[in-house]
Formats: structure tokens, C-alpha cells, sequence
């Protein structure tokens, strides 16, 4: 919704009133406003846009992941580097449905631009070498795999990673 830059700044401009309030004795008001503070630095490290994008994702609606993504008008100002590697991993997952080329640049990306968890990178390199075996680049569709079976610590994906694997050798 709003700009990284306006977050901070309506943050700061809440937590001065916050201060403001504790030196006038009202200390309830203070302790709030402290808190509503709170909410725009949060924003600031969590896009607002893309916490509801990925709440979409989470009831498989892409059309409605897709809807919340566009809102974000110019993502190379309005969102810090990894949630531009998330907002690019998200077009990833999307458009992996339709177009195999569009899914590969947009997951680059968003290795590029880096993403928080093991899980994520796991996934998004699971998904590439999953484009690169469907384009006959065997070398790469390994290392991928490889890659993506060193991030996935808690073993979510080791049944997808095997499947690939046997997929692999029959290449």
C-alpha cells in the first residue's frame, strides 16, 4: 500500500506522539500508539501485498495471487531485496502452470534477489531443475537437484527429489 520510505517515516512520526504521550502521564495511550508503531515497521520488512498474495497461494488460487502481485506497481522501489526475490518466486509458481520460460526467469530472479528460508530455495531450485529436465539440460537439472536436497533440512521435498531422480535416469 504504501511506500518502504512512508513506512518509516509514519512509523517515527507515531512512536515521537507515543513519547509525546508519556510525558503528558498518559502512559495507556503511549504504550498503543508504541504498538501501532510496531505494525508499519513490520510492514516495512513484510510487504503487505505479498503476505496476502501468499495467503491466496496457500488456497491454490492463482488468479487471486495474481491479482494481489499486480497491486504492487513498481516493485524495484517498493519492495526491499528478498521480498523482490519472494514477489519474483511467487510469479515463478504462477506462471510455472502456463509458461516453462517465464517460470525459469522469474525463479532465477528470485535466487538472484535471494530468498529467507531453506525451504523456498529449496523449492524454487526444485522447480528449475524440474524446467531444465523437461528442456533436456540433464547437467543442470542434477546440480539443481542436488543444490535443492542439501536445503530441504526437515525433508519436505525428499519424495519429490527422488521422483526426479528416477526421472532423470531415464533421460
Amino acid at each position: 500500500m504504501f511506500n518502504k520510505i512512508f513506512k518509516l517515516i509514519i512509523a517515527g512520526l507515531i512512536f515521537a506522539f507515543a513519547i509525546y504521550q508519556f510525558t503528558e502521564r498518559e502512559i495507556g495511550n503511549g504504550i498503543f500508539l508504541i504498538f501501532f508503531a510496531l505494525i508499519f515497521i513490520f510492514l516495512y520488512f513484510r510487504n503487505e501485498m505479498i503476505l496476502l498474495a501468499f495467503l491466496r497461494m496457500r488456497k491454490q488460487d492463482l488468479i487471486g495471487t495474481q491479482k494481489w502481485l499486480s497491486k504492487i506497481s513498481n516493485p524495484e522501489t517498493a519492495l526491499t531485496l528478498k521480498q523482490q526475490g519472494y514477489y519474483n518466486y511467487l510469479h515463478g509458481i504462477i506462471y510455472s502452470q502456463t509458461n516453462l520460460t517465464q517460470a525459469e526467469k522469474y525463479f532465477k530472479k528470485a535466487l538472484k534477489f535471494g530468498l529467507s528460508m531453506d525451504y523456498d530455495l529449496a523449492m524454487a531450485k526444485l522447480s528449475l531443475a524440474g524446467i531444465a529436465m523437461q528442456k533436456r539440460r540433464k547437467r543442470e537439472a542434477t546440480k539443481l537437484l542436488q543444490e535443492a536436497k542439501k536445503l530441504d533440512s526437515n525433508n519436505m521435498l525428499t519424495d519429490q527429489i527422488k521422483e526426479m531422480n528416477k526421472q532423470l535416469k531415464r533421460i
